[in-house]
């Protein structure tokens, strides 16, 4: 479904992404996992067409989407949560989740965008009991939950997140990585990008580690989490895949 090559990214002469390369297939939730300022973001807003890649390829859905502005990508069906959630905060949750079925206005009728809504209060009930309430009094896990619903009102073929874990309370945190994997037993593919790589790969069926700008290891995420290097680096003890 996303297959990138040799894609270099950065912002002005910085260099960021140098040569990375990946694939995602149908179906497959793939991490990508690395230290705080290693290139997980750049990659994501390259991919997103956020920012403009230097060179390489990014192919999605057998389209070539390198340098289309974000809106055509997302009407593609590639959609990015993005870090920091970045809702709305004087809107209301309804309003918030109904603007990310606006980039399928013309196809979407009230019955599909109603529909929609309800899937999304499926999943995330507080968002339901709280939908006429603004979403900047929400807490930073609701507010996360909120930015994920908002992109599935999309109808993505491919959900990007960015650091879903970041700054949310560790039960929530548990509560949205078994949100993930729902979705992906649903049969939506995923691109994660983490930080927090003990959640990443235990929902991932592959992964991939990125440290100053290129990847350094790739391979299913339990070898992954099997690797004495990975375990010293980014898991620590008691690591558990949430689909056991």
């Amino acid at each position: 479904m996303l297959k990138i090559l040799n894609l270099d990214a950065g912002y002005g002469a910085l260099r960021v992404l140098k040569g990375i390369s990946l694939h995602v297939s149908p179906g497959e939730a793939v991490a990508v996992i690395g230290a705080n300022g290693a290139g997980k973001t750049t990659l994501l807003k390259a991919i997103a067409g956020v920012l403009k890649p230097h060179a390489g390829e990014i192919v999605f859905d057998k389209r070539n989407i390198l340098g289309r502005p974000a809106e055509r990508i997302v009407r593609l069906g590639c959609c990015l949560v993005p870090e920091g959630r970045h809702v709305f905060s004087s809107m209301t949750v309804r309003e918030n989740l109904l603007l990310g079925a606006y980039c399928r206005r013309r196809e979407n009728t009230a019955a599909s965008v109603q529909e929609g809504l309800e899937q999304v209060y499926d999943l995330f009930g507080i968002l339901k009991e709280r939908s006429s309430q603004l979403a900047g009094t929400l807490s930073g896990g609701q507010q996360q939950m909120l930015a994920i619903g908002r992109a599935l009102m999309s109808r993505p073929k491919l959900l990007m997140m960015d650091e879903p874990s970041l700054g949310v309370a560790p039960l929530v945190v548990r509560d949205i990585y078994e949100t993930i994997v729902t979705l992906k037993r649903n049969g939506l593919t995923i691109l994660l990008v983490e930080q927090n790589a003990r959640a990443a790969l235990a929902v991932a069926d592959r992964g991939y580690v990125i440290e100053t700008g290129q990847i350094v290891l790739q391979g299913p995420s339990r070898q992954l989490s099997d690797n004495p290097e990975v375990q010293r680096a980014y898991l620590g003890k008691e690591y558990r895949r949430i689909d056991e």
